[in-house]
């Protein structure tokens, strides 16, 4: 096991940091983190209360090579935890594809990733977690607990985790990816559908998939292989130089990456979104440093956009109709998925977007209450819709929340919501969630789960 009692003892004291900072905010006052950075798309009212200081919160405190499992602050973000696995030949079996998300995050939010066809999300592989509760307490919790499994999806409503022990996987140095095109959808479903069930791909081991819509007609799954550098003067491609991962999908068949590049290769370019800053243009790209082509960055322009008005007031001086931004991820049944593309082509025209499949692991879980045994596909897209002065309302985003409904789909809640406060509460068990709230925050100090989501408090 690495790291020795030092790396403990930092952590408590960083827990007794964040119980001071707890302490400092008045009664009756909300309680929310003090967090520069965050990976959420719903805006919320401003407040200036102090907040939660998890500021060292954020190390890897322990690796057990040998058992396969890490001990991690609540507020380490995947890029750090990553560096501290890989050197053992270990992985987290779900690594989502942004490095600041936080494995904290990711558990109290959801995260997804290639893997996750066969490993779920991420708090699947958490087999303990310490929590800081509306009580100002530190409850250890785990699998079967009220407080446990009603953690994921609940983005702290039931408070936040300062350490999760998680299970690790073994991973190879490199990553061998064949890309395949399918100009029919309902074969691409079916063929996501056989990989879940048996791992194979034409007689080939699959350890991750995650696939591309283009356009109509154009489709693709991205399958990947956990290989041994195979040799014979055989490079690894880079994408964070000059050439772009997501094009390569449609110039290549097959490819290799190194382990690394392969867990960040959708970061450098934000998925595709980084194009809106400029950032894929040849020559702009040679000038933009490879240490600020990552998400984060682009996050912060987006940041500023908002701040600033920049996109709106370039659209009103060329006449252009007002926009609604659509970020959103959903959950769709693998067989309704070439009906919600083709609804999606219709009503809303946003393309690429992303697939990945999914399948919990072995039980379901209340707050997010996907089916077991039921392959999904996480359908992701982000961008914005001209639609003119009706754009305040999101008629985009609330017609998106009725179609996964009417198609059994599901949708993450780390962008913006606008269900009422019936149908949020059916679709992510309002009262049980209450109940375990009640429980563990008793004066009610943390801001519940739908004034987050929906009324963005």
């Amino acid at each position: 096991m690495t790291a020795g009692g030092s790396a403990w003892t930092q952590h408590a004291q960083a827990v007794e940091r964040l119980r001071a900072s707890y302490s400092a905010i008045p009664a009756g006052q909300p309680v929310r983190l003090a967090k520069k950075t965050s990976n959420l798309f719903r805006p919320r009212q401003a407040t200036h209360t102090p907040g939660l200081d998890v500021s060292e919160l954020d190390g890897v405190i322990a690796v057990d090579a040998r058992g396969r499992t890490a001990d991690v602050g609540g507020m380490t973000t995947y890029e750090h935890l990553v560096d501290a696995t890989l050197p053992y030949g270990l992985m987290p079996l779900v690594v989502p594809q942004l490095r600041t998300i936080t494995l904290g995050g990711a558990v109290s939010g959801l995260g997804i990733e290639s893997t996750s066809f066969r490993s779920g999300l991420p708090h699947e592989s958490v087999v303990e977690m310490d929590v800081f509760t509306g009580a100002g307490e530190v409850v250890t919790t785990r699998p079967g607990d009220d407080l446990f499994d009603a953690f994921p999806n609940s983005y702290g409503s039931l408070g936040y985790a300062t350490r999760l022990r998680i299970e690790l996987e073994p991973v190879r140095s490199h990553v061998v990816l064949r890309h395949v095109r399918f100009d029919d959808a309902g074969l691409m479903a079916k063929t996501i559908a056989m990989i879940t069930e048996s791992g194979e791909y034409a007689g080939e081991q699959v350890d991750g998939v995650d696939g591309v819509a283009f356009e109509p007609g154009e489709y693709y799954l991205t399958l990947a292989r956990w290989s041994d550098h195979p040799g014979g003067g055989v490079k690894a491609s880079d994408y964070t130089g000059q050439q772009v991962y997501y094009r390569s999908i449609q110039q290549r068949e097959t490819d290799l990456l190194s382990t690394y590049d392969y867990l960040w290769r959708w970061d450098t370019d934000w998925f595709w979104c980084s194009g809106a800053f400029g950032a894929q243009h040849p020559q702009l790209r040679k000038l933009w440093p490879r240490k600020y082509r990552r998400s984060d960055v682009y996050y912060r322009m987006v940041g500023w956009d908002q701040r600033f008005h920049i996109a709106d007031r370039l659209d009103k001086r060329a006449g252009r109709p007002q926009r609604e931004r659509v970020i959103q991820d959903v959950e769709i049944p693998v067989e309704r998925l070439p009906e919600f593309l083709d609804w999606f082509d219709a009503e809303i025209g946003m393309r690429p977007v992303w697939l990945c499949p999914l399948r919990l692991r072995e039980r379901e879980w209340p707050t997010y209450p996907l089916t077991l045994d039921t392959t999904y596909v996480n359908v992701g897209f982000w961008g914005t819709v001209h639609v003119g002065p009706d754009a305040a309302n999101a008629p985009r985003n609330r017609a998106i929340e009725a179609e996964v409904h009417e198609l059994g789909g599901h949708k993450s809640l780390y962008s913006e919501a606008f269900y009422d406060r019936e149908t949020f509460d059916e679709l992510y068990d309002g009262a049980h969630l209450a109940a375990v709230k009640q429980q563990y925050d008793p004066d009610n100090r943390l801001t519940s789960l739908y004034d987050k989501a929906v009324r963005r408090q």
